[in-house]
Parts: structure tokens; sequence; C-alpha cells
């Protein structure tokens, strides 16, 4: 009840403290890559429920002669990257906090197509609200593994208080100054996850 209650008086806040920064933000991108300035795609939260995640947008709707999505890479464009490297793309994401569907602090929500790849283990991470950052996210966000980066999500579902997330919110801070593991390596984002199979674990439901 108290995460639950800060979440809501800390978005709330938040989301009238940056109105001035999210309309110019908002501006921007609208101006530099067009519209819509959201970005919005199906993410799985607590228990696994599939609820709509909203962001600013960062990269260019570019596709190949075929019509397929072109890499990350070439979608991204300087004013995208620098959007990303502040964390102001994140803004948005308050309005999620304050409806109930994530929390400040909780393992980042992943894609949906991801649920089925999971081992039981690495599926713990939804028995909390995801985050807009979380324990992995501090402790290397996009340059360490999905591996490193499901055991700090599971370390952290098993070890949550409140005085783990407020440690979390000021890492999180300091972070964003420093613009520390934005991009995995030789990724301009972080490389899909594509299971435990390579890993021979039996848990893996993706073979």
């Amino acid at each position: 009840m108290l995460k639950r209650l800060f979440d809501i008086v800390v978005s709330a806040i938040a989301l009238i403290f940056f109105s001035l920064i999210i309309f110019i933000v908002s501006r921007k991108i609208a101006k530099n890559l067009g519209k819509p300035v959201l970005f919005r795609q199906k993410r799985p939260g607590l228990n696994g429920d599939v609820f709509e995640i909203i962001k600013f947008r960062s990269m260019r709707d570019a596709v190949n002669s075929g019509g397929s999505v072109l890499p990350d890479s070439e979608r991204l464009t300087p004013f995208g990257e620098k959007l990303r490297s502040s964390s102001l793309d994140e803004l948005p994401g308050l309005w999620n906090v304050l409806k109930g569907d994530m929390s400040l602090v909780g393992p980042r929500p992943l894609l949906v197509e991801y649920l089925p790849l999971y081992s039981a283990e690495q599926r713990k991470r939804h028995n909390v609200r995801p985050g807009i950052t979380g324990w992995a996210q501090v402790n290397g966000r996009n340059a360490i593994s999905w591996e490193d980066k499901f055991k700090f999500d599971v370390w952290y579902v098993e070890n949550q208080s409140f005085i783990l997330d407020l440690k979390i919110l000021f890492l999180t801070i300091k972070k964003v100054f420093l613009k520390e593991g934005i991009s995995g390596i030789g990724e301009v984002t972080m490389y899909p996850f594509t299971g435990n199979k390579d890993k021979g674990n039996d848990e893996s439901t993706n073979i």
C-alpha cells in the first residue's frame, strides 16, 4: 500500500512539474520526427497481464522496399538518440504509473513475445508491477546481458522494500546524468532476447 501511494503521489506531482518540458519535447518530436508524438505498444505487466505502455517516440517510421521495419540503428536519429540518453522519452510513462499499470520502480516491461521464452525463475519478474526504472537499470541497463538483467530483476522481486526503491530512484538520477548503459555492446538499444535454449535451460518453453 505504501508503494502504491508513493507511486500515485510522486507520478502526479512529476506530471505537473514536468508539464512544460513534456509540452516542449512534444513540439520538438513533431518537428523532428513527425506525428504521432507518442510511442504506444502492448507490454506484459503484473502477472503477465498486458497493458499499453506510452513513451515519447524516438525513432523514425522507416521500412525497406519489402515493407519490413528497418533496424533500430537505421531508424534512430541523432535527435532520438539525445532523447533516449536523457531519458526524457520515459516521461509519458508517469501516466502509466498513475493509472496503476506500472510502478516507479520495478523490472522494465519487455515485449509480449518474450513471455513464452522465460524460464520459471525469470518469470518471477512479473510478480510485481513493471517499473520506469529498476535494479537492472541502475546495474548496467542495456550494457549487461539478458541473463544478468533477469537475475537483477528477480533479486529485486525477492528483496523489494521501500528503502530499496528510494535507493534505486537516487541511483537512477545519477545514471541519467552520467548517461551510462544506454546501449548494448554493438547495438543502439538492446539486442533481442531469444530465450534460454543456448544455455541448455530445461525450464525454457521456447524449444
